[in-house]
């Protein structure tokens, strides 16, 4: 927000320098942004009056103009198309220094000739001035404008404008009375509000009014004002003040409800009297209705928007924008003034939805003081009646008393102020700080009792007020303390698998951690998952960050295929993270672990050649993260399906037998449409298996020698390596200490619909060397199972 410091200077005058008072605000937790200084570079710019005007003989786009300055005369030599006769403008004299361009060094003004025409200064436009960026002619003043006289003085300046960053918790400094209340309170100096009498009606004319969803708009105020004349320019210092805050002038009427805005901050909206009908209804759209607004663009509506209408149409976007059929024209006659007050909670982001940003709707959706509305509304009517004239109605109001927020009742204790802030604040300075805030203050035995501003939102609990007292006391005041705390550190399961460990091991296997947004687009979400529920968020960002998401792998492909279009063509990213899984009526939040891999399986190196990341990779980095918890043997793969990943080559992962999560290649579909390469691979895990691990314990080893022998058994093709490994030491029992499979072969001398699998079975006693006969009768009772349970068979 910007703002004009002679404009608050009216209101409250400290006695300290600009950058004094920029470090007090900022310190206060109004944030200055920016000081510039307007004016500083006038000296010699005046108005100047063009009496005559010619074409210069030798250029076609320059004229000569005679320009009268206070009863002085200079011939210029114009460029400017707006150039004519009757047109009072700036005129730079000779010796005149206009603003720096781009930190460069001042303009002089000297005598010089164009084209051989003399020209003895210089007729300027607003950016030349530094007071504007309007270059498309010369600034045209108005027909007040005294010839002759300095433009700084005119213009009111010199001048400062400070550009204040608030928080959005500070609607109420969103005008100029709310930064002089926090200027007020820092210096201990009263607020000099200009005197707002109500405005007697000398008319009986009015237009009803209504509200039907009072929950979004518990009071409307309406008030007409007859036989106005338009035609009258907007007051030089309105105008100037609009534009220091950046806003630009457009007629009385808009101009009037602009300024009351900024200088109390209360939005307001004058309508043209004779486009209405019926009555003025506040209510929530209708399915089908549509509105153009002001800006000149057609919305669709739906049941949320809050409209102002009458008995016709729609009139506006309630604390956001008019609509083009009822605004105010040149020719309008008859007002209707409007000042209402909007829920935040019920406008916020209402804005957003239609792309839209207005002053407006920026002020409703932090929160306007529900009891400015009428004082704004007498404001209004004083200022438009002083310019443009015209006779006031009486005010019209629809109000819901229930509806609107009643102040907060805090309750603060001295204790917390000792034992937040630090420091003991005696009982008066607490008092006169938050009494000069605005704050009611009721006594009791361990503080007060508290009621905040109605234009204070922000003030809901007893760290507020505290936060209150520290900004007005000074931060830079507080004292310093060492922190003390008697805590006392919790222990940590042994058992537990940090998830740093799991992300250190993850980038040891050449994976790059990657953080995707916990929003998704619904479009690729549909791609991914299909119809699966989701929650949709009321207020996204943007249409394509509107889903919350079920699951990391789409986040993640997508961060690959943006990879992959940058010329990576080796890419192993991982994440964990929070997924959001509806279920019923119930919101489930799950950590996740997943992974996406794609191109070789080891960066390119001279001594190996360079192979294809496959699915058994990816497996083995699984069970390589489950090993850190020294529980894979509790890991198993089945095959399985995926809606994201390839029908034949997807496993799920099951842990203790209960599935947690699967692994594979991805779907030839979402490959094509995302336009990637087919061998992209990827897994997704459920986090809380992988961080609960197992305390390591003593094995005594043995003494006695192991004895290694190797089974080459057909099987069915169907089977796998897991439901053979399981029977293998089922049947073996304790002695058997490793079991690998070695080797997989299909083809020629084996028969159809089988395989041969190759096991290779490490077997050692803890008492006594193994015998033959040992050896034999455990290898005949695993073959005689494998063959009963699989019909299985020794391969020759």
């Amino acid at each position: 927000m910007k703002i004009s410091l002679n404009w608050l200077r009216e209101w409250v005058n400290p006695d300290v320098s600009v950058e004094e008072l920029a470090e007090q605000l900022t310190m206060a937790g109004l944030e200055i942004d920016g000081v510039q200084d307007l004016g500083t570079h006038l000296g010699g710019v005046v108005v100047g009056h063009i009496v005559s005007a010619e074409p210069h003989p030798d250029a076609d786009k320059l004229q000569v103009c005679g320009v009268d300055f206070g009863g002085k005369h200079a011939q210029i030599v114009c460029g400017a198309p707006n150039a004519r006769v009757g047109l009072k403008a700036p005129l730079a004299t000779i010796g005149a220094e206009l603003p720096p361009k781009d930190g460069g060094k001042p303009f002089k003004i000297k005598k010089a000739k164009l084209r051989g025409v003399e020209s003895q200064g210089m007729l300027c436009a607003q950016d030349e001035l530094g007071l504007g960026e309007d270059h498309d002619g010369l600034w045209e003043l108005p027909d007040n404008a005294v010839v002759g006289q300095p433009l700084a003085e005119f213009l009111g300046l010199p001048d400062t404008v400070l550009e204040v960053d608030l928080t959005p918790n500070r609607s109420d400094c969103l005008s100029v009375s709310g930064v002089a209340r926090e200027v007020g309170v820092i210096n201990r100096l009263p607020v000099s509000e200009p005197e707002i009498a109500a405005v007697a009606a000398t008319t009986n004319k009015s237009f009803p009014v209504r509200i039907t969803a009072s929950a979004d708009c518990p009071r409307y105020l309406g008030r007409v004002i007859s036989n106005v004349d338009l035609s009258v320019p907007t007051p030089s210092w309105m105008a100037e003040r609009l534009h220091r805050a950046g806003m630009r002038s457009i007629d009385p009427a808009v101009d009037v409800t602009n300024y009351v805005m900024l200088e109390l901050g209360q939005p307001m909206h004058a309508f043209d009297l004779d486009a209405l009908s019926g009555q003025i209804t506040v209510r929530l759209a209708e399915a089908g209705e549509s509105l153009t607004l002001l800006d000149g663009s057609e919305i669709s509506l739906d049941e949320r928007c809050l409209l102002i209408t009458d008995d016709n149409k729609p009139l506006a976007l309630a604390g956001i924008m008019g609509g083009m059929g009822s605004g105010v024209k040149s020719g309008t006659r008859h007002l209707m003034l409007e000042a209402a007050h909007f829920t935040p909670e019920k406008i916020a982001g209402r804005a957003r939805h239609y792309g839209l940003h207005t002053e407006s709707s920026h002020r409703f959706e932090r929160g306007v003081d529900p009891e400015l509305p009428r004082k704004a509304m007498e404001r209004a009517t004083q200022l438009l009646m002083d310019i443009v004239g015209g006779e006031a109605g009486p005010v019209t109001e629809a109000f819901e008393a229930d509806k609107l927020r009643a102040p907060a009742e805090i309750p603060l204790r001295r204790g917390q102020i000792k034992r937040l802030l630090g420091f003991e604040l005696p009982d008066h300075q607490v008092e006169d700080i938050l009494c000069r805030l605005g704050i009611a203050l009721q006594a009791r035995d361990d503080g007060w009792l508290a009621t905040a501003p109605s234009a204070r939102f922000d003030l809901q609990l007893e760290a507020d007020l505290l936060e209150e007292l520290a900004r007005i006391y000074g931060y830079n005041a507080l004292p310093t303390s060492h922190l003390k705390h008697a805590g006392a550190l919790a222990p940590s399961a042994e058992g537990k698998i940090a998830l740093s460990s799991l992300r250190r091991q993850l980038c040891a296997l050449e994976y790059q951690e990657a953080v995707t947004y916990s929003f998704i687009d619904p479009e690729l979400h549909q791609q991914f998952y299909g119809s699966d529920p989701v929650v949709p968020l009321r207020n996204p960002i943007s249409s394509e960050m509107s889903w919350m998401r079920t699951s990391l792998l789409p986040g993640l492909v997508d961060a690959l295929a943006y990879n992959i279009n940058r010329q990576h063509s080796r890419v192993r990213l991982f994440e964990t993270g929070q997924c959001f899984i509806q279920s019923d009526d119930q919101l489930n939040q799950v950590q996740k672990l997943g992974a996406v891999v794609c191109g070789s399986r080891l960066a390119e190196r001279w001594s190996h050649e360079k192979t294809a990341v496959d699915f058994y990779d990816l497996k083995g980095d699984v069970e390589s993260l489950f090993g850190l918890g020294a529980r894979e043997d509790l890991l198993t793969f089945a095959a399985s399906e995926h809606k994201a990943m390839h029908p034949g080559q997807c496993a799920s992962i099951e842990f203790n037998n209960v599935i947690i999560g699967h692994v594979g290649a991805l779907h030839p579909r979402l490959s094509a449409s995302l336009e990637l390469p087919e061998s992209v691979l990827l897994f997704e895990i459920g986090l809380e298996p992988l961080l609960e691990g197992r305390l390591p314990s003593y094995q005594k080893i043995s003494k006695f020698p192991e004895v290694r022998r190797d089974l080459a058994m057909l099987i069915d093709q169907s089977l796998s390596v897991s439901q053979i490994a399981s029977v293998v030491r089922e049947t073996a029992g304790p002695n058997l200490t490793d079991l690998i499979v070695f080797d997989v072969y299909a083809g020629k001398g084996i028969p159809e619909g089988q395989k041969s699998l190759g096991l290779g079975l490490t077997l050692q006693d803890h008492s006594r060397t193994l015998s033959i006969e040992d050896i034999s009768s455990c290898l005949s009772r695993i073959v005689a199972k494998l063959e009963k349970e699989f019909g299985a068979s020794l391969r020759n």
